[in-house]
């Protein structure tokens, strides 16, 4: 029987069951992503050993393995990242995640598949913002593929979707001598220099009709079931645990603290601060020696 034969039926079968105004759920995303070992360095470039790369990829690996809570009805969801507290080690007293990192909190993002809109909660440095976009739109390719996750009989889609990220490899380069600092003085960047990379990336969702909401984690949705499963690039988010119809009925809340926003207003404040932090961070190793090369 073709794949979209089975939606149909599965659709049909489960119509009754949800066709409530006020059909709502509750679902619990697990987040995993893989790390690339071959792109591992140490300070300056340095080539780190195979010990190293392994003790580096366990912290970052325990970094990135998040969990979630998307609470949503037929035209609405919130997503919201559940705090994970970590046992204290050598390097993180507070039984916290440490470092630079904590200057970018994300909060709950709301999602509306019936207006189209897209708001994050988001403190950056200290400073809360709320950042209002669209919800993006994917072309979405269903695949004649099923799987069973769990109790839920799902099937594939794929798309193409352009992936932004920050590259802060070479952010804070410590051990150049007086002169490479120089160099990099006198090729200073200009105020609109953009650190954000841009790739094309495969997206594969596992939906299923038994839960007929267009919905999913994150920004995904626009699928005619619960998105269950979901790959993209390196990082794969697997639905745990799926309550609907709770007893207690959740409140889906619009995020309103913070300085209200354009995604590309946001892009901007995070580009200047990290630019300034940049310039900042060189002027300190230029005054010192230039690091570990400058010293005698």
């Amino acid at each position: 029987m073709k794949a979209s034969r089975i939606i149909i039926i599965l659709g049909l079968a489960f119509q009754f069951t949800f066709s409530q105004a006020d059909f709502q759920g509750v679902a619990t995303y697990e987040s995993k992503t893989t790390i690339d070992m071959a792109t591992l360095t140490g300070r300056g470039g340095r080539q780190l050993s195979e010990a190293e790369k392994k003790q580096f990829a366990e912290r970052l690996r325990r970094n990135l393995e998040k969990t979630y809570t998307l609470r949503f009805n037929k035209s609405e969801s919130v997503y919201t990242e559940q705090a994970k507290l970590e046992a204290p080690t050598a390097g993180n007293q507070q039984g916290r995640r440490g470092g630079f990192g904590n200057n970018f909190s994300p909060g709950d993002q709301y999602k509306s598949v019936k207006t189209g809109e897209l708001i994050q909660e988001q403190e950056f440095f200290g400073k809360k913002f709320i950042i209002k976009d669209t919800l993006p739109k994917l072309n979405w390719k269903m695949e004649n593929e099923t799987r069973q996750i769990g109790k839920y009989t799902c099937f594939k889609a794929t798309a193409i979707k352009n992936v932004e990220s920050r590259d802060f490899r070479n952010f804070f380069r410590r051990g150049r001598s007086n002169a490479d600092a120089k160099k990099d003085s006198a090729k200073a960047a200009p105020k609109n220099d953009k650190l954000i990379k841009t790739k094309q990336v495969v997206v594969t969702a596992w939906y299923t009709p038994q839960i007929p909401v267009n919905q999913g984690p994150g920004e995904y949705y626009g699928l005619p079931g619960l998105i269950i499963e979901l790959n993209e690039d390196r990082t794969t988010v697997l639905c745990s645990q799926l309550v609907v119809n709770p007893k207690e009925k959740e409140v889906i809340k619009v995020p309103t603290k913070g300085k209200e926003v354009t995604k590309q207003e946001y892009q901007d404040i995070v580009n200047k601060k990290m630019l300034e932090l940049r310039e900042n961070f060189r002027s300190r190793n230029r005054g010192n020696g230039g690091g570990r090369g400058g010293r005698r």
